[in-house]
Order: C-alpha cells, then sequence, then structure tokens
C-alpha cells in the first residue's frame, strides 16, 4: 500500500503489518479534517490557509508546530491579570475619549480615531503635551540617562532587548546610581527578545547583584514553571521618570550593531527614532507601564501611577494606544486602517518589516489609486530573511497602485516605525507593519495630533529621503529568478510572520 499523504518515508516500516500502515493513513486523514474545521475558528482565513497549508506538506512537524505556537492567546491567568488592569485603567480614567477643547479645534475624523482609540485601549486623547523627536540611537541613550539621574521618585523601565555594552552602559548605570541613591526602579525585559545577545548574562548578573525590582517578561522557562506561547513577546520601549517625562518609539538598549558578529562583519547599524514625551500623555505611557508590572508580578503599583488625568484645553493633543494579545482585537492594525482610509493628501510610513494583511494592502492601495501621495520606507537590507523576503513580494502590487517605495540604503537597518497623515497626525511607537506586530507583539503607539510636530516629523522624512532610493520598478523586476521565487516562497508564509 503506498500514498502520498504521509511521509513515511520517515519511519522505519519496511516489513511493518499493513495494519499498522492502514492506521496510520487513517489518523493522517483525521488529522487534517480535525485541522480543516478546528484550525479556522476566529483566525483570518489567510492564516488558517497558511496553517492548514503547513499542515498538508508536512502534517507531523506542521501539527507540532501549530500545538506549540497556534494560539495567539496569552495563558489564561496572564489574560485574566490583562482583563483586570484594562478596567482598572478606565475606572480611573474619565468616560470621554478626548480631554481638552480639541472638539473645537479639529476635524471630525481625527475626534473618530480618538474614539476608536478610546474604545480599543481605554486610554483618551488628552491635551497639553510636548514632544522631542530623537533619531540617534546613541544620543538618545545619552538623554534618557540624563532624566534617570535627575530622578527624584521611580524610574519606570520597559524595553524588548537590553543588554549591556559600551554605549547601553550610560544609561543601565545611571539605573543603578537612582536606585542606591533611594529612587524606586522597576525593570521590565523581554526574556527571549534579549536573551540571545551579547551582554545579557552580564546584565542579568549586575541586575541581581545590586537588588533592584526586575523582571523578565513573558518568560520562557518551564524548568522553573513559566511557559507561553514562546513567539508571544512584549515588543513595548517605554521610559517613565518620575511620572514627569517618558520616552518611547522603536529604538532598544543595545548598541546600534547589536553587537552580532555577522551586524559586526557587514557593517550593519540600526536606524531608529524615539520621542520623549512631557504632559498628560506620560500619564498614560506610565499606565502601560504599570499593567505589564501587574501581569509579570501581581503587584498594582498604585503609588506610582496617575489617579487621574487633567483635563488640559490645548495642544499638543496625543493618546497612547496598547495593542497585543492581551486585548481581543488587534488594535493597533484598526488604528493604522482607520487613518489610512481617512487621508485625503498623503500618507507616509516608515516600517522595518511591511509585510500587510489583506486589510492593509486594500487600504494603501486603494489610496493610492484615489490620488493620495502615499510614501512608504523600508529598509534595502534586513535582519530577517523570511519577513525581508516576504516584503519584496508586495512591491509589484504596490508600485502599480501609485505607492512610492523608498529603500534606506544599506548597510544602515531601517528600524524606526512611524505613520503621517496630512499635515495633521503622526503615529510613533513600536509597531511594525506585520502580522506578529498586529497580532502576536504587544505593542505601544503614541497618536499626536499637531500640526507643528508634524511639520517637524517632515524633517525626518527628508533626512529619509536623502538616505533612501526610490524603487525602479522596471529594474527591480529584472532581479534575478532565484530573488522571485525565495520571495514568494516567503509571501506564503507571511500570515504567520
Amino acid at each position: 500500500m503506498e500514498t502520498l499523504l504521509f511521509p513515511y518515508d520517515l519511519l522505519p516500516l519496511d516489513g511493518a503489518p499493513e495494519w499498522i500502515l492502514v492506521a496510520l493513513v487513517v489518523v493522517d486523514w483525521i488529522v487534517r479534517l480535525v485541522a480543516l474545521g478546528w484550525i479556522p475558528h476566529k483566525r483570518r482565513p489567510s492564516v488558517a490557509l497558511a496553517w492548514l497549508l503547513a499542515i498538508a506538506l508536512v502534517p507531523i512537524v506542521g501539527i507540532l508546530l501549530f500545538l506549540v505556537i497556534g494560539s495567539a492567546k496569552l495563558p489564561r491567568k496572564r489574560m485574566a491579570m490583562q482583563a483586570k488592569m484594562n478596567d482598572v485603567i478606565r475606572e480611573n480614567t474619565p468616560d470621554s475619549h478626548i480631554l481638552g477643547n480639541a472638539h473645537e479645534q479639529l476635524p471630525e475624523w481625527i475626534e473618530s480615531t480618538a474614539a476608536l482609540n478610546y474604545s480599543l485601549g481605554a486610554l483618551p486623547m488628552v491635551g497639553g503635551n510636548s514632544f522631542e523627536i530623537l533619531t540617534d540611537n546613541h544620543e538618545s541613550l545619552r538623554i534618557m540617562a540624563e532624566e534617570v539621574d535627575r530622578a527624584e521618585d521611580y524610574v519606570h523601565f520597559e524595553f524588548y532587548i537590553v543588554a549591556i555594552d559600551d554605549t547601553s552602559r550610560v544609561l543601565l548605570d545611571a539605573l543603578v546610581r537612582a536606585h542606591e541613591r533611594g529612587v524606586r526602579v522597576r525593570v521590565l525585559i523581554d526574556h527571549l527578545g534579549s536573551v540571545g545577545y551579547p551582554g545579557y548574562a552580564e546584565m542579568v548578573r549586575e541586575f541581581d547583584r545590586v537588588g533592584f525590582p526586575w523582571r523578565r517578561m513573558l518568560p520562557v522557562r518551564p524548568w522553573k514553571g513559566e511557559w507561553q506561547r514562546p513567539d508571544l513577546r512584549n515588543h513595548r520601549k517605554i521610559l517613565v521618570v518620575d511620572g514627569n517625562l517618558a520616552f518611547t518609539g522603536s529604538q532598544n538598549i543595545i548598541h546600534r550593531s547589536y553587537n552580532k558578529r555577522r551586524n559586526l562583519r557587514k557593517g550593519l547599524e540600526w536606524k531608529d527614532l524615539m520621542i520623549q514625551c512631557t504632559g498628560p500623555v506620560v500619564a498614560e505611557l506610565n499606565a502601560l507601564f504599570t499593567s505589564d508590572w501587574y501581569s509579570e508580578t501581581g503587584d498594582l503599583l498604585l503609588d506610582e501611577a496617575t489617579r487621574e488625568l487633567p483635563d488640559v484645553e490645548g495642544p499638543v493633543f496625543a493618546q497612547v494606544l496598547p495593542s497585543g494579545p492581551g486585548f481581543d482585537t488587534e488594535n493597533n492594525l484598526r488604528l493604522f486602517n482607520h487613518l489610512i482610509y481617512n487621508a485625503n493628501e498623503q500618507i507616509i510610513i516608515s516600517s522595518p518589516y511591511f509585510v500587510p494583511d489583506e486589510s492593509l494592502m486594500h487600504a494603501l492601495t486603494t489610496e493610492a489609486q484615489s490620488g493620495v501621495d502615499v510614501q512608504l520606507f523600508v529598509g534595502e537590507t534586513s535582519d530577517h530573511f523570511l519577513a525581508y523576503h516576504a516584503q519584496n513580494s508586495y512591491y509589484q502590487e504596490l508600485v502599480e497602485a501609485g505607492v512610492k517605495i523608498y529603500r534606506y540604503r544599506a548597510p544602515t537597518v531601517l528600524h524606526a516605525k512611524f505613520v503621517l497623515v496630512d499635515d495633521y497626525v503622526s503615529v510613533i511607537g513600536s509597531s511594525n507593519m506585520d502580522e506578529r506586530s498586529f497580532a502576536l507583539d504587544l505593542e505601544v503607539s503614541v497618536y499626536i495630533v499637531d500640526r507643528q510636530f508634524r511639520q517637524r516629523m517632515d524633517a525626518v522624512v527628508e533626512e529619509f529621503h536623502e538616505a533612501s532610493t526610490l524603487l525602479d520598478f522596471e529594474a527591480w523586476n529584472r532581479r534575478p529568478l532565484w530573488q522571485k521565487y525565495a520571495d514568494n516562497v516567503a509571501r506564503l508564509t507571511s500570515a504567520l510572520l
């Protein structure tokens, strides 16, 4: 008996009784039929089809992978803690999606965006903020260290990747100094995000020696009873000082080469974007940190959280939107789509990993075809093979629709993440434009509504233009056949990236 439905060649079945082969075929078909009705439940068709394809091609490996990483949900205990913190945030914020007199100043679609964000993330749009834009990774570390050295009450530190090296030490040493002079320092670091980098082990030893409270976010250490889907990560970057000042954006706390031998050999260095924030928006970023701290420790930190947001009349208006598997909806994707469809003149996006789902792809191509100036900044090089090639597979459709694609020249690795819409709106944060950031990673975005800030972002865009090359579609179409093949194969995995 022969069949192509089960990889028998991998099993030592020579001379096995026929009933064993029949049983294997029956089990194989049962797995396929169960998967056909089970996997599509509450999943996008593209995601479900990707999993079904994996199971059909490599049944044993596919089903094992699905059992390990097929659910984009946090463990039940973590989900319950997140739900409790969402309720606490709602109870301690005004029952209004906008505080201040923004209703009298802003177009209706901007107000409706604030209402959407409030519905999704429970935090209102608030006035009275100010922002500084930081575009140099190492200078940003120095500025953050200076502010930590000024801390008098507490410092809340939450980043995806953290490791000790010659450049990150300036900030990490500032945390130690703050702790030693009596400031309450609390540190959250993503476990699997950081563990593989040079300097991580040294950092762990240093933090344990100093003795301030710190935790690994979403730890995967089954020998200590710590387990969840290993690719659900906390990708947020937040630093709060005394509740008066905060930093957020795309940057991790490490040298811009990430200290990997391969990166150093190729001369790769990351290009990020951070914002320094003051005003009521700091309290919203702090609420997000306290939520994550509670989820990891069970400690509510009520005395280190702002109990009431001020009703400030006047610019700059801003709003924090959290997203990730702790929410029932893909908050950041909904925000991006809403903004794109409401654009009238211009959309500018910077994303190191641009692997859009169908809804985002339709939104961008629709706006470009309607005459909106759509510009997309991506990297000419990347550190993720599959994401890079999957991203390449979308360029033809985008260019044909009228999207201008600018590729930031190597060896710089573009890592800045922002969305700019018309002359009003800027969104700065940690979120990429891919399925991982939409469904699998905990992210943070700051929705900023202010003409002057938007004009200041034009200077960043101009810098990006000077460092980028506009994609020549005819030349792009002549790339080697093997690259096209790799792009198309990688695209099949895009729903799972």
